[in-house]
């Protein structure tokens, strides 16, 4: 038996300890709340609030518009617990994780935090009595650091702190620690402060005896780990690096809880605690079961440990909204899900989906905590299971192009180049350290290097392709800003503060307003667009964003006088046919309900001025009599001319026991906007912007309905005169239809019998063709000539489609003596070539049928590729050929 599997046996009590984690993290919860801290629920742990990040990685990241002074605080003082998600960014720990047993992907944090309620002394009180009097953790084995002060940026030791902690603890025990580890920066400008780390030594007392804790803190060593790290935010720099000091301090803790479990459960590891026993346990009886499962070494903890971790993250991020995908968000679950299952795979013999067998024991590990997992286990089970079922495809797939690279490598090379390695990973998904390990199992190596610089100038690519930074804020106004746009759409106003886009050519300017009638972008909804006139200047508004609580203006100039009068003045055309779209996604929301149950739930949705599209939670095709249904509904609805109930601030909790539909992943505060579209048909919490009166809406038409992911529908559709349009259209393109069949009586019936008709001669069509390719081939086996000793077939062959000069062409690729097939062909009055050498003559020789076919089809003004042993290529000049198979045979002539 493994070690690990006997530790995880040993601790299969731990849940009726009285130190569980949900016990700690309630303990942490309630001390804060006896000091007066207000506990916030925590944010979704995909960002929608900040364009910088695309995760939650920190708990302060839901209040950092009230750091940057853009939004008062509503409370002092705050308490929380935080799910985080650190894997990319220079918060990035995905590679440490399972390697080591404290690194997390998918974390929580718990902090505390003030809004100039109070600052340093009582952050480093409260901190000390949580640990020594409540978590009763031991204040010898404890250290802290402090800000030593850096010359460079004229920054002084922290002294206050350092007397604070002269008070609870030992001086020897407060170190002075450096810049990077003590002074907390929110990111190249912005907010910072320094900070104070509360670290602790786990160690036996024989190793302590040996050496003091304090030689190894912030030295990497497992068993010597940060627990807590205060920050006291007091300055703000600039883009030019100058720092000033804050009207407002602030406080923002963070503590990880996964850490602090481990050290209050007395474990060396986190994955040994009750946060990731349950699914550790489930996973090595999985492996267990397996029909033939890979043997316990070295790796197989480690396995354990990643996709432990990974399954977390992947079904916070899930439940949160985010869908695996390739770009951004979606892409980086994605990569965390298949790093996850090429664990399992690799170190664990999986073969077959596994990691969503996990999701039904995470769901009801958290179910009383973050219940947005419990209430969406099917869905993200499926999400999960069909992500892991391509995986696996790509797995195969690379693994047989992996084995094709080795196999065909040159006579006494011995190392796969760097940039075929880099494509199996680019183009086929296929792990680089997947390829290294059946390499080395060949005995074959890897250009490493020359993956690396494949790698590194894709991300060049990619980063010359990323928007670029803006400017410092430029502050005319020293006051928040304010929407007015439910109620108006044309204002007198001011520019508060604008900047200027680093990088952008032309040039973009962002401009905040004191009132604005634009609505930002936000919830599926566009922003507003319009225009600013100041004086006799008009300047276009080309989108509206909103970065926290900040309304800004994209604007390709700035106003010649900054201080002028500004009447802002939204397109109101477009506004209307927006609000007619996301009026409709409502009213599709509840029709859905209605029609095809009470499990459905928005999954996203994209509202335009021109359409609207609507993701939601539904396991099968909608079908055409449901659509019909759904939209007879809504055209009911639209007609009835029901009047917009809107309660612009009702209490979040009055919302929920009125019934409201709130979505998964979306952050609400305490107060809520709520819009009713008759009381018993749609309640929905909403920040967009709608139709007083549905009739406005005119017409609803679906164009469309798709999959958009396993368990996830789409519908397209659009209302009022892009509605009218598209069913004009369709009633055109029906009329010409029927002109085209001559009038029948039943069109459907009619072109049913053409398709009929059409499919029995494409059958003997298909019949015939089969039957000339089989000729062909054995016609061509029969007149295999030598050429310089070398068996060759090269002729003009009489084939009709480019997949039958395929299956001609790749009737030879797997014979198993020495052959050079060289055929042309003209197909649809193009010149086409192909080529194939078998396996025995690519061995021994140094032909490459794509370096073949490229020659080739030059000389008929084309161009081709393919594989070593089998390319094809076309041209545009049909007098050629003969050219072309002369070539050929010149070819065969100087092979050897």
């Amino acid at each position: 038996m493994s070690s690990f599997k006997a530790t995880a046996i040993i601790i299969h009590h731990i849940h009726i300890m009285h130190n569980t984690s949900n016990h700690i993290r309630r303990q942490f919860i309630e001390f804060f709340q006896s000091k007066d801290h207000h506990s916030v629920p925590p944010s979704p742990i995909v960002n929608k609030q900040d364009p910088q990040l695309l995760f939650t990685n920190a708990g302060m990241n839901q209040f950092k518009d009230i750091f940057l002074g853009q939004k008062p605080p509503l409370y002092p003082s705050v308490v929380n617990s935080q799910p985080c998600l650190r894997v990319s960014g220079k918060h990035n720990d995905l590679e440490e994780v399972g390697v080591d047993t404290y690194h997390h992907t998918m974390f929580e944090m718990l902090g505390n935090w003030s809004f100039g309620d109070y600052f340093k002394e009582q952050a480093i009180q409260w901190a000390w009595e949580l640990l020594t009097t409540i978590y009763h953790l031991p204040k010898e084995r404890m250290y802290v650091t402090v800000f030593k002060g850096d010359e460079k940026e004229r920054l002084t030791m922290d002294e206050e702190t350092f007397h604070i902690w002269e008070q609870y603890i030992h001086p020897e025990h407060i170190l002075y620690g450096s810049k990077k580890d003590n002074f907390w920066e929110m990111g190249d400008k912005g907010p910072c402060g320094p900070s104070t780390e509360i670290h602790i030594d786990l160690r036996s007392e024989e190793e302590r005896t040996k050496l003091p804790g304090k030689e190894l803190v912030n030295a990497g060593h497992p068993q010597v780990i940060e627990l807590w790290n205060l920050v006291f935010i007091q300055y703000e720099r600039t883009s030019e690096g100058l720092l000033h000091q804050l009207k407002n301090k602030y406080v923002d803790t963070g503590m990880g809880f996964e850490r602090l479990v481990m050290v209050l459960q007395n474990k060396t590891s986190a994955y040994d605690t009750d946060i990731f026993l349950p699914l550790t346990e489930n996973l090595l009886a999985m492996h267990a079961q397996q029909e033939h499962p890979t043997p316990t070494n070295e790796e197989t903890p480690i396995a354990i440990r990643v996709i432990a971790d990974h399954i977390r993250a992947i079904t916070f991020a899930i439940a949160d909204g985010q869908l695996p995908s390739n770009t951004q968000a979606g892409y980086v679950i994605r990569r965390i899900l298949r790093r996850a299952v090429r664990y399992g795979y690799t170190y664990l013999g999986f073969k077959a989906p596994f990691m969503h067998q996990l999701i039904a024991v995470l769901s009801k590990q958290f179910q009383y905590i973050y219940p947005q997992i419990i209430n969406q286990k099917s869905y993200i089970e499926q999400i999960v299971e069909n992500e892991e079922s391509i995986f696996f495809k790509t797995l195969t797939t690379g693994l047989e192009r992996l084995d094709h690279i080795i196999n065909h490598l040159p006579a006494g090379l011995t190392t796969i180049d760097g940039a075929i390695a880099f494509e199996l990973y680019d183009t086929y998904g296929f792990p680089f350290d997947l390829t290294k390990l059946v390499a080395a199992e060949r005995g074959i190596e890897v250009d490493e290097k020359g993956f690396d610089q494949a790698l590194q100038l894709q991300r060049d690519r990619s980063q010359k392709a990323a928007i670029g930074t803006h400017d410092d804020w430029q502050v005319l106004i020293d006051q928040p800003s304010t929407f007015v746009g439910y109620d108006q759409l044309q204002v007198s106003t001011h520019i508060t503060q604008y900047r200027k886009e680093a990088k952008s050519q032309p040039a973009v300017y962002h401009l905040v307003l004191e009132q604005t009638p634009f609505y930002p972008e936000g919830g599926g909804q566009v922003g507003d667009t319009g225009q600013l006139i100041i004086g006799d200047e008009v300047i276009p508004v080309l989108d509206t964003k909103k970065e926290f609580e900040q309304i800004i203006h994209y604007t390709h100039q700035l106003p010649s006088d900054l201080n002028a009068a500004v009447t802002a003045k939204v397109d109101s055309s477009r506004r209307q046919r927006i609000s007619n779209n996301h009026t409709a996604t409502h009213l599709l929301h509840a029709a859905l309900k209605e029609v095809l149950g009470t499990h459905v739930e928005q999954k996203g949705s994209l509202v335009t001025a021109e359409s609207l599209r609507f993701d939601f939670l539904h396991y099968s095709k909608v079908t055409t009599t449901e659509l019909a249904t759904i939209e007879k509904i809504i055209n009911q609805k639209i007609r009835t001319l029901i009047n917009l109930q809107e309660v612009r601030q009702m209490p979040l909790e009055q919302a929920k026991a009125l019934g409201v539909t709130a979505l998964f992943g979306e952050k609400y505060g305490e107060n809520v906007r709520v819009i009713t579209f008759d009381d018993h048909f749609s309640k929905e919490l909403c920040g967009g912007t709608h139709v007083t009166n549905t009739g406005q809406i005119g017409c609803f038409k679906i164009i469309a309905e798709s999959s958009v992911a396993a368990g996830t529908r789409r519908i397209e559709a659009v209302t009022a005169e892009a509605a009218e349009a598209f069913c004009t259209q369709q009633a055109i393109t029906l009329r010409q239809v029927a002109e085209i069949l001559k009038h029948p009586k039943d069109v459907i019936q009619t072109l049913q019998q053409l398709m009929d008709e059409k499919a029995t001669l494409v059958k003997k069509l298909q019949a015939q063709q089969d039957q000339t390719i089989q000729a062909t081939i054995q016609h061509l086996q029969q007149h295999i000539q030598p050429i310089n000793g070398i068996p060759t077939i090269i002729e003009k062959i009489n084939i009709q489609t480019v997949q039958g000069l395929k299956q001609v062409i790749g009737s030879f690729k797997n014979r198993e003596e020495r052959l050079f097939v060289t055929l042309v062909a003209t197909i649809d009055q193009e010149p086409h070539v192909a080529v194939c050498i078998t396996p025995t003559l690519l061995k021994t020789s140094a032909l490459n049928a794509s370096v073949i076919v490229k020659e080739l089809s030059k000389m008929m003004q084309g161009g081709g590729g393919g594989h070593p042993f089998l390319a094809m290529g076309k041209g545009k000049d049909t007098s050629k050929l003969e050219e072309v198979l002369m070539a050929a045979k010149g070819i065969i002539q100087t092979a050897l």
